[in-house]
């Protein structure tokens, strides 16, 4: 870093602060312009100055200064003036990179987003690709104080030109704790991060990476720049971001609006097909049935088993005259109906207008000249409306489903062929149930009801879908999810060693194939930044038992973190060790199987020990979080104490899953871990 000179105007360091405060002061008077603006003379009526006032809302809310977060963190000085299509440039000029565009009294950008084209090289140019920048210089803050700067000179023949040292401040921004919710990583992206967030919006991409890789983080960046690249686009189709539970959602929740996005809707897949109350559970083999892929066929059969074929004709009765459409004719339209690609209710809404058109024909055919509202009237007509609830009648959804999982003729039926016996047992109710209200729904029937409502009436697509821990989906939450953007594209982000659900993803081809989007592209990602080396390597042992072929993650930490194993034989071992990591600044979460927690619990009372809950915020007085193992997803410390390895995987119904669970424990930690044990730890880790 630069030191600094004794006058002010020498000082880079001070300039660049001053630069920092105009920026600010500058986004401050853009906000103001906003918030000065008078709709009055420029709306219609109530619902248009209604539309206008939410967005001028919104973007007040887009234009806030976060005191806490710096407005720029990289500059760029170009050699010569980008090209015609970027003609703001000029020979020498510097750009600042920043969260968003902010621009002086006089439209001249003070800071350029970091989506724009120019800001690209901040991210991928390199010694031996300068993309025509002569200086990259990134800043360091405390706060939202600018305290430091570090420069590379990347055209400089003078400058090394292998492989260069790694930026200290792009080093501490990576392994900087996490202090709440998780926030943007813009200052940090990695050229192979930035080739995935600035994929086109066409396409899909699956992003295959280990843990601390960043991938949710490049998911989250990708929905920021899609909305800049397309927003027009996406304002008119929509995004949403779908994550494995609501806790996950509130930890990410404020990344896209500190870069300024307040409009990408946030769900799980649970909220998606809440179409029943879902108060119920499945055994596993229930609901490894239940969600595969194979129950859609049988929910197509069960649905389409309703239509009857017509055996009496249609007699239609208008003032004095008498219109008859034979059996025959109502077949053929049935016929061309259900051979048509078409919605089960798409088609039942058709056929009135079908055999109405049937009559008009006969009508002209005798010498009149009806229109388009004869034969509406027509499609009204009681006996029309009586064929149709007979030929084609009104399918409820849950209906459906519930007569599958209670009516074991009626599922064999439509069952043969594709589940044998034993898995129809399976998902079977063992008991009657009254009504579709009174069921005990489980979350895998409700994405049942979901299959079926969508063949009856098309699910509406949005414009790009996020889909996070996709590798603990069903087939049938594949196909869920992939009914949301039939008509968009969507970015799949998983780890397949990560999967800890009887019906866990067993290939990205295959979770694509379930989506609806064969043509996605998979990308891996395998650089780790968050998890002390030895703690990855240490995990990665796992990964040949399960995820074989599976690239282990290579930390790219400079700071090799804290990593031991521990034989112990009292709880009070583990408590010690507890106390041993709060002596260092930050969190530490203390891992366990689910079944050791009231144990641990109970001698960290004795202790004296205060401990949160997982989701629970630590305080200054309180940074111990005991997690059980089945809830450690997601989660990060900065130290963890993982009790009793073995426990942990015969916490699961198989040894694989057990296995994965216990892989996703470990790697919890960011700055240290100590493992305890007094079992032998399982021999994979050996």
């Amino acid at each position: 870093m630069s030191a600094s000179a004794h006058d002010p105007l020498d000082d880079p360091l001070a300039r660049e602060r001053s630069h920092l405060a105009a920026s600010r002061s500058a986004l401050r008077a853009m906000r103001e312009d906003v918030e000065a603006l008078d709709i009055r003379d420029v709306t219609a009526n109530w619902v248009n100055a209604e539309v206008l006032s939410r967005q001028i809302d919104e973007r007040i809310k887009a234009l806030a200064d976060l005191s806490d977060t710096p407005l720029f963190f990289g500059r760029l000085n170009y050699l010569h003036a980008p090209g015609a299509e970027q003609a703001e440039g000029a020979e020498g000029e510097q750009f600042y990179i920043g969260r968003r565009h902010v621009h002086d009294a006089d439209g001249d950008p003070m800071v350029i987003d970091w989506r724009a084209p120019v800001s690209q090289p901040f991210y991928r140019a390199s010694r031996n690709d300068p993309m025509d920048v002569g200086l990259r210089r990134r800043f360091g803050y405390t706060g939202g104080d600018l305290t430091a700067y570090e420069d590379e000179h990347l055209s400089d023949p003078a400058e090394p030109s292998g492989g260069a040292t790694t930026s200290k401040l792009l080093q501490q921004e990576i392994e900087r704790p996490r202090v709440g919710p998780m926030r943007d990583i813009v200052a940090t992206i990695q050229p192979e991060q930035d080739e995935i967030v600035r994929s086109g919006l066409s396409g899909t991409v699956c992003v295959q990476g280990g843990p601390g890789t960043g991938k949710t983080a490049v998911g989250l960046h990708r929905v920021a720049y899609l909305l800049y690249a397309h927003r027009e686009r996406l304002a008119r189709t929509g995004t949403l971001v779908i994550g494995p539970n609501r806790s996950f959602l509130h930890y990410i929740e404020q990344v896209l609006p500190a870069l300024g996005e307040l409009e990408v809707q946030q769900a799980t897949v649970d909220d998606l097909v809440a179409h029943v109350e879902v108060r119920g559970t499945d055994e596993a083999a229930a609901a490894v049935v239940k969600g595969d892929a194979r129950m859609a066929e049988v929910l197509r059969r069960a649905l389409y088993s309703h239509v009857a074929l017509p055996t009496e004709p249609v007699v239609v009765v208008r003032g004095s005259r008498r219109w008859r459409v034979p059996a025959y004719e109502l077949e053929d339209i049935v016929r061309e109906l259900l051979q048509r690609d078409i919605r089960y209710g798409a088609a039942r809404e058709a056929l009135p207008q079908r055999i109405a058109h049937a009559v008009l024909v006969q009508m002209e055919r005798s010498g009149e000249a009806p229109d388009d509202r004869v034969q509406d009237a027509v499609a009204r007509n009681s006996a029309v409306k009586a064929a149709v609830k007979e030929i084609w009648p009104a399918v409820d959804p849950a209906k459906l489903v519930l007569r599958l999982l209670t009516d074991a003729e009626f599922l064999a039926e439509h069952a043969a062929g594709v589940l044998d016996e034993d898995e129809q047992k399976t998902i079977l109710w063992a008991r009657p149930v009254r009504s579709a209200k009174s069921a005990k729904w489980s979350s895998a029937d409700a994405v049942l009801i979901d299959e079926a409502a969508d063949l009856i009436q098309r699910t509406h697509s949005l414009g790009h879908v996020v889909l996070d821990e996709a590798q603990d989906l069903s087939p049938m939450q594949y196909r869920a999810v992939g009914r949301r953007c039939t008509t968009g594209s969507a970015t799949v982000l998983g780890d397949l060693a990560q999967g800890t659900t009887p019906w866990a993803t067993r290939s990205w081809d295959e979770a694509l194939a379930h989506l609806g989007k064969k043509e996605g592209v998979i990308e891996e990602l395998t650089a780790g930044f968050r998890v002390p080396t030895d703690v990855i390597a240490y995990a990665s042992r796992l990964l040949p038992h399960i995820a074989p072929g599976l690239t282990p993650v290579a930390s790219v930490r400079e700071n090799p973190g804290f990593f031991e194993v521990r034989t112990t034989t009292e709880t009070s071992e583990v408590v010690a060790a507890c106390e041993e990591l709060l002596s260092n600044e930050g969190s530490t979460g203390l891992i366990a199987a689910d079944a050791r927690i009231p144990v641990l619990a109970e001698a960290l009372t004795a202790a004296g020990i205060p401990y949160l809950a997982p989701g629970e915020e630590t305080t200054r007085d309180t940074r111990l979080t005991l997690v059980p193992a089945s809830l450690t997803k997601g989660l990060e410390y900065d130290y963890v104490v993982l009790d009793e390895p073995q426990a942990v995987v015969d916490g699961e119904p198989d040894e694989r899953t057990g296995l994965r669970r216990l892989y996703v424990a470990l790697t919890r930690a960011v700055s240290g871990l100590i493992v305890t044990h007094s079992a032998p730890v399982p021999p994979q880790l050996a």
